[in-house]
């Protein structure tokens, strides 16, 4: 080595183009991991990720329409609260007819059905689970059936969305209630159809799990709407 000048041992380009092409200069793992490691590649990892973002789509869907469903009953009941507070000559309340306890039975009912349905969906119970989702969308669907006769005798009653402020804030919210309700019986029926034959596919067994928990929310929500319904229709007045 003379005196002044610097001279790097590097390797040959040859050997730089097959150190890349055999996986590069300074490995994280300090190994050759054979080609499948760290960043999940390959088939079953792309699998996976695929499941994760079906995942999140369906849990970000249904915070979604559980917070425009919040917004709308939301707006609703404060106009309901303003409205009953203020003493107005047109508010005239009436006594509910015995069909809405019979429907808060009913809901309350479906809820807990479901809820043994999702453990037994995550227990891979596919017998309990199949039994007890079919019970809970028989009783969303009595009790919509059920609203139908509440409406019905109070029309008989003659009480009319045009007679008083508040006939009107009960047509409007417990039908808007039952619309969702609706929509949650469809919902069922998916759950229903997809839990319909067993399985031993872990990926479709995550995903009916996934299912299951998400409409599990908007179910049990739509209860727990209802109470509120309930306790301002029947004891604010």
């Amino acid at each position: 080595m003379e005196l002044g000048t610097l001279k790097p041992n590097l390797p040959a380009p040859g050997k730089l183009r097959r150190r890349a092409a055999g996986g590069g200069f300074g490995n994280a793992g300090g190994k050759d991991d054979g080609g499948n490691g760290g960043g999940g590649s390959g088939p079953d990892g792309e699998a996976g990720e695929l499941y994760e973002k079906s995942f999140s789509k369906s849990k970000i869907f249904t915070w979604f329409l559980l917070i425009v469903v919040l917004m709308t009953f939301g707006g609703l009941i404060s106009a309901y609260v303003v409205i009953a507070t203020n003493g107005v000559l047109e508010w005239r309340p009436f006594n509910l007819p015995p069909q809405v306890y019979f429907s808060t039975a009913l809901i309350l009912a479906s809820s807990l059905t479901y809820t043994f349905a999702h453990r037994g969906v995550k227990a891979d119970d596919h017998g309990r689970a199949k039994n007890l989702l079919l019970a809970t969308t028989a009783l969303g669907g009595m009790f919509i059936s059920s609203q139908i006769l509440v409406w019905m005798a109070l029309v008989r009653r003659g009480y009319y969305m045009q007679s008083n402020p508040y006939a009107g804030f009960f047509y409007i919210m417990t039908a808007l209630h039952a619309i969702h309700v609706l929509g949650g019986i469809i919902a069922l029926g998916y759950v229903v159809l997809r839990c319909w034959r067993p399985t031993t596919n872990e990926k479709e067994l995550e995903k009916r799990r996934d299912i299951s928990g998400a409409v599990g929310w908007y179910w049990h929500f739509m209860g727990g709407l209802w109470l509120v319904l309930l306790f301002l229709l029947g004891f604010w007045k």
